[in-house]
């Protein structure tokens, strides 16, 4: 209910000369910070795909912060690292990844896709003779990484901090559903061979479309590229019995991305970075030094190994609370609840009058036609406003369309009619109005 420059001016600008006891210091943060806290922990945010919180994970991720663990490598603490190699296990057992690929606990997506950058350049640079780690990119054979054009922006930032930059790119035409059009990325591949990383997706953003991962890899394997999957919220179609087929041939990629903040509604921020092979996931990011006790050579890899951070928090107590919590029927009764819930509103937004769906809905995503650019930013806004539900829009194709998650393990039926109605009092208000 407050905006960030109301929040800003309600705290007191002057940094105090003396310290305040810890009830004041509370009540101050609390009685400022509620206005402007969103509510996306909860079953009707829809703007993003966010999930809230599992009851096992939030307490865990308490304890993570009052434990207060380095969890940088064995040495700083055992329990952390233990954690981390238990939940990447069952993680990569869930969602069809190769158990022996390593596994790096990340604050998200974009972390994971830089990581899997990462490797993916060091590995196809050493191919080309060229060790980018002690030679650096000057001189280095050019790197050709190949995106599709409905690609997340995420893989963009990535090239940019990685200094591949985003002239690397070499975009292949999208298919009407957003995937990768296999038959362009045929032709691409088919020509003169360079150092290449194919970067595939796991759920489009908008419409939740996947991109075909064994074609893509067969075609990758045979060019000798590198194939990177970025699956922030679509890689967990893997732990359901009823959508495990739109990640056929996922245990064929390289490196994989996804995020633990989405749909295991794990708390901020948690994400993971798997690679097929530890040696070149540590070996691309890892390092030594004197002082650093436990990083004998020789020893097992984890924790900071697969990072880009020496300093993290221990990310894999709240992951492997959540997945305890839940068993692998929870996991995949989760994904379900959650696509059919999807389609429950997608349904439904046939009978609002002057309202479509634009995607064919496959996941959790469904992207809604409610009129002109300027009618649906009216309508957008008035929905955020009136404060049953929050959703968001989004370009497609040239549209501007409102943009639905359903990700949350606490959204049930009756979020969705509640969603549903307050559309449909959009739609009403606006044509009262215009």
């Amino acid at each position: 209910s407050a905006t960030r420059n109301q929040v800003r001016v309600s705290l007191d600008p002057e940094l105090p000369s003396q310290g305040e006891n810890l009830d004041e210091v509370l009540d101050g943060l609390i009685s400022a910070a509620r206005p402007g806290l969103m509510g996306s922990a909860g079953p009707r945010y829809f703007g993003f795909v966010v999930g809230g919180s599992l009851d096992a994970a939030l307490a865990a991720d308490w304890l993570t912060t009052g434990w207060d663990q380095v969890a940088f490598n064995d040495s700083t603490s055992p329990a952390a690292i233990a954690f981390e190699d238990v939940a990447g296990s069952w993680l990569k057992d869930l969602l069809g990844i190769p158990a022996s690929a390593s596994v790096g606990f990340v604050t998200g997506g974009q972390a994971a896709n830089t990581v899997g950058l990462a490797t993916g350049r060091w590995h196809v640079l050493r191919e080309a003779g060229w060790d980018v780690g002690l030679q650096g990119l000057f001189d280095a054979p050019r790197i050709r990484v190949v995106v599709g054009e409905e690609r997340h922006a995420t893989i963009d930032r990535s090239l940019r901090l990685l200094g591949m930059g985003e002239n690397s790119l070499t975009v292949v035409a999208a298919c009407p559903d957003g995937s990768v059009d296999v038959a362009a990325l045929r032709k691409l591949l088919s020509g003169p061979s360079s150092p290449t990383i194919v970067c595939a997706q796991a759920g489009n953003v908008n419409t939740g479309a996947f991109d075909d991962l064994r074609a893509m890899a067969e075609l990758t394997r045979a060019s000798n590229a590198w194939l990177h999957v970025d699956g922030a919220f679509g890689l967990w179609a893997g732990a359901s019995p009823l959508t495990r087929h739109l990640v056929d041939g996922v245990e064929l990629a390289d490196s994989w991305g996804c995020d633990g903040h989405k749909w295991l509604n794990v708390p901020y921020d948690s994400g993971y970075a798997f690679c097929r092979d530890e040696n070149i996931h540590a070996t691309s990011l890892a390092y030594t030094a004197a002082y650093l006790t436990g990083q004998d050579e020789g020893r097992e890899f984890g924790g900071g190994d697969f990072v880009t951070e020496s300093s993290r928090r221990a990310r894999g107590f709240a992951t492997w609370a959540a997945l305890r919590s839940l068993g692998r029927e929870g996991v995949a009764d989760l994904i379900e609840r959650c696509c059919g819930l999807a389609r429950r509103l997608a349904d439904g937004i046939h009978s609002v009058q002057g309202c479509e769906v634009v995607n064919q809905v496959v996941l959790n995503q469904v992207l809604v036609r409610v009129g002109n650019e300027e009618e649906t930013r009216r309508i957008e806004a008035t929905i955020q406003l009136d404060g049953t539900c929050w959703l968001g829009g989004t370009n497609w194709r040239g549209e501007r369309l409102l943009r639905i998650s359903v990700s949350n393990w606490s959204t049930t039926e009756a979020d969705i009619d509640a969603c549903l109605q307050a559309i449909d009092r959009a739609r009403n208000q606006d044509r009262t109005s215009n």
